[in-house]
């Protein structure tokens, strides 16, 4: 019997020292490490320049003088420069009648600069892939795409790849959460992603000026990332994945039908942006804050919004409280926004109280690559690491809205300082501009001149 409470002790001490190793293989294996990620760039003969993109819309018969001032308006103020890339038929004058062709030939070039180069950069093979995560909205063939890439780096039989369509400008997270969550449950993994959108079929050409933002906003661009789990990479990682969240709001009807692609009146296919995407948005960008927000900022920034939430409600009527609610760079260095558009980026800078500069990367990059989907936030991180502003140790969140409706985030710790240039190479010492003034304000101001005479 005096035996009895040792044992317990030690049964105990046992189970202990059980629960904590396996929590501490959890951890090991819920490790995410960023190995190094690349930036398509298309070739130079792809390059549309703002008047280069009004001699594409005036192609379209269809359209009346109000119809191309709109879209005038739209280039106009859209905060993109001259240097976007477009899909090869749209400059060939076939934008209305796109092949298949036309479409793969798209992702091949994207895929032999950006995916080839982020192996190179890294010296990683193909072969030692264990995991593809690829994500193209709008163009889903078979073979698939992941496919595609499988067969045209020669990866091993036994790699698992996953394709993501119809995701919309938030799937690049939501391909970094698939491999996240893969790698749960398989140690030492590789996992390649590679996000991208395809414009080459996709280019709407009717006249509902819901449907006409696409051709305005939208440009070729594609990433491809290595993560992996493998503890024997962390010394050569870029970053580490903290946290990741999500919120999906498509159980409301509204914001479901926010981004919805379908066809017009007339029976022509394109992208529909509704006037509720606005309050969507914002009601994807609460949900995600609120659950993102305990997870990254400390505990004194919580405290404070707190006693400031409880005062606002005692004191509701004597109490005026401005600015932010609450401070999200307290636990933020970087804030990596989506370049969907100015008006996207103006609102999340405005909700989290940031300045010029926090909102820079995004701006720079809307103005230099366009809106690229869901491969945009890869461009904004790789103009911070081409600026040199991540040192080790930074925290870096990552902001993105996509159809259905959602907002996804990541949370990034940077493993040391990063200095490589990327795709930015070229350009960076340009970045940013003297002017962001379109060249198409003034070539083109006669069209606003003519409609001004003109009744509406």
């Amino acid at each position: 019997m005096e035996l009895l409470p040792l044992l317990t002790v030690l049964l105990l001490a046992h189970a202990a020292a059980y629960l904590a190793w396996q929590a501490l293989a959890r951890r090991r294996r819920a490790r995410c490490y960023l190995l190094d990620f690349a930036c398509h760039k298309p070739s130079d003969d792809r390059k549309v320049t703002t008047e280069m993109a009004g001699a594409v819309i005036e192609r379209n018969k269809r359209l009346g003088m109000p119809d191309y001032r709109f879209l005038l308006k739209v280039i106009v103020n859209s905060g993109i420069g001259e240097h976007t890339y477009c899909p090869r038929n749209v400059l060939d004058g076939r934008e209305e009648c796109a092949t298949h062709y036309d479409a793969l030939e798209e992702m091949d070039a994207f895929f032999d600069d950006a995916v080839r180069g982020v192996f190179e950069k890294t010296g990683v093979s193909p072969r030692d892939v264990d995991l593809v995560v690829l994500n193209v909205g709008s163009f889903s063939p078979a073979p698939s795409l992941a496919a595609r890439v499988v067969a045209r780096f020669g990866m091993r039989e036994d790699v698992q790849a996953y394709n993501l369509s119809g995701m919309g400008c938030s799937a690049g997270l939501v391909s970094v959460d698939l491999a996240r969550q893969v790698m749960l449950t398989r140690p030492r993994t590789m996992a390649l992603v590679v996000t991208s959108e395809s414009c080459a079929p996709n280019w709407y050409n009717g006249t509902d000026k819901s449907m006409m933002l696409g051709n305005c906003l939208f440009r070729c661009g594609g990433a491809a990332a290595l993560l992996t789990n493998d503890p024997a990479y962390r010394s050569r990682a870029k970053m580490e994945l903290r946290c990741l969240v999500r919120a999906h709001i498509g159980a409301h009807d509204d914001a479901h039908a926010a981004a919805v692609h379908c066809e017009d009146a007339d029976g022509r296919l394109g992208v529909s942006l509704s006037k509720a995407l606005p309050k969507a948005a914002v009601r994807a960008f609460s949900e995600n804050l609120q659950r993102l927000a305990p997870r990254i900022l400390p505990a004194a920034e919580l405290a404070r919004f707190t006693v400031r939430l409880l005062a606002r409600k005692l004191m509701r009527r004597k109490l005026k409280f401005e600015g932010p609610k609450i401070n999200f760079k307290t636990g933020v260095d970087h804030f990596c926004l989506h370049p969907g558009g100015t008006a996207v980026i103006e609102a999340v800078r405005k909700n989290l109280g940031l300045n010029s500069y926090d909102v820079e990367p995004a701006t720079m990059t809307l103005h230099r690559w366009g809106n690229t989907s869901a491969s945009s936030l890869w461009y904004v991180l790789s103009y911070m690491e081409a600026k040199r502003r991540l040192k080790a140790g930074d925290r870096v969140l990552m902001v993105t809205f996509g159809s259905g409706f959602k907002c996804n985030s990541c949370y990034w710790e940077v493993s040391k300082d990063l200095d490589d240039a990327g795709a930015w190479e070229d350009c960076i010492d340009d970045y940013p501009p003297e002017t962001m003034v379109n060249p198409y304000t003034e070539k083109f101001g006669w069209v606003n001149d003519l409609q001004g005479n003109k009744k509406k």
